[in-house]
């Protein structure tokens, strides 16, 4: 007789919970308090990004989530494009990173330096004035949030029999009873994937953890004129200073001081400018970081600007048009670790805290927590 499983909710973690233990045999039950996931799992720009994980266990975590991330995708009849990354340098200290960073790169890396010319071979999009060079990343991977987060429960249903039940908030668990108001449901094994609502569940467990909430802010601009493609995702110095990846690097900390002169209000609001385009030609385009647990619920238009101004330094589109904005909201860790995996009692895993990479690891950090090969 198979074993049951509860996840309680259906961002892109407890679809990758539910996903690893299904393969596993597993009859698996899905709890989410929405119709659909709206949460951070849609709200960001589609990256599965290799490239900003240290070398070791985290990037070869990424480059398993992406093999996963093809196999569930290709099963949903989903859109993806393993696109690639350009970081573009305007400056020699960027330059100089970016050759840092590939020296000091494994070989598993397909990661090279490319010239001007070969940097606008790459992508018509990359803004020719006073472009000095790029770092070329062939692993990154683009995918369409909102497409794929509405269409692999689909998929789970049909391929594994996992059972959605949606529109439900679950309230209590006390092992094996997972508890919704008056409706309960038992289990083997329960996970609990609730993201930045982590207050509701074991809000003990979460009171004493180094957890806190990021609010970033994004916009879209339409669907270019003409078919036309920008190929690899884009982004600029800033994107350099943000990844752990890059710490290897060893004039990376010259480079920061540089610009916290030249651009304080960037650094203050943990803005750093990258542009992705899904299979609908639209280009997204982001981020800005607070940290707070909670936030002013509206948006900050001067962080919308700074973010276009900056992209227009390494980027123009044929149509430049902004179409849609938001903000997401995500658990991170304060501590440095990448994730948070907690037993709050026998049968019940907490899996949360994976800040920006959650499309980039969270189907390798589930298969191993699954499978019981996790080690933090």
């Amino acid at each position: 007789m198979s074993k049951s499983a509860i996840v309680i909710g259906a961002g892109i973690v407890g679809l990758a919970t539910a996903r690893a233990l299904s393969v596993r045999g597993y009859q698996v039950t899905v709890i989410e308090r929405s119709s659909q996931a709206v949460g951070a799992s849609i709200r960001n720009f589609g990256m599965q990004w290799p490239i900003g994980q240290p070398e070791g266990k985290l990037y070869q975590r990424a480059l398993n989530a992406q093999r996963i991330w093809k196999e569930v995708l290709t099963g949903a009849n989903c859109w993806f494009h393993k696109a690639g990354s350009l970081h573009m340098a305007y400056q020699q200290d960027e330059l100089e990173v970016m050759e840092q960073f590939v020296a000091g790169s494994s070989s598993e890396r397909p990661v090279r330096i490319l010239s001007p010319q070969e940097t606008l071979t790459k992508s018509p999009a990359v803004n020719p004035k006073g472009l000095l060079g790029s770092l070329f990343s062939e692993d990154e991977m683009i995918v369409d949030p909102r497409e794929a987060i509405a269409g692999i429960p689909g998929y789970l249903a049909e391929v594994f029999g996992v059972n959605f039940i949606w529109d439900t908030a679950a309230t209590e668990i006390t092992y094996p009873q997972v508890l919704a108001g008056n409706k309960s449901w038992t289990a083997d094994e329960i996970y609990v994937c609730s993201g930045a609502d982590f207050e509701t569940l074991y809000p003990e467990q979460f009171r004493n953890a180094p957890l806190v909430k990021c609010k970033l802010q994004m916009l879209r601009l339409e669907a270019q004129p003409d078919n036309w493609k920008i190929g690899p995702s884009l982004c600029g110095g800033l994107s350099l200073i943000h990844y752990e990846g890059f710490k290897v690097a060893a004039s990376l900390p010259a480079l920061k001081e540089r610009y916290k002169t030249e651009y304080p209000e960037y650094l203050k609001w943990g803005i750093h400018v990258m542009a992705s385009q899904n299979g609908l030609g639209e280009i997204t385009v982001g981020d800005s970081h607070e940290y707070a647990l909670t936030f002013d619920p509206f948006d900050r238009e001067f962080i919308n600007t700074l973010i276009l101004n900056y992209l227009g330094t390494f980027a123009q589109f044929k149509s430049p048009k902004v179409f849609q904005t938001w903000h997401g909201i995500y658990a991170k860790m304060t501590n440095g670790a990448t994730e948070i995996v907690l037993k709050p009692e026998d049968g019940v895993t907490i899996i949360n805290g994976l800040g920006g990479a959650g499309m980039t690891l969270s189907f390798g950090l589930c298969e191993e927590v699954v499978a019981g090969t996790y080690a933090p």
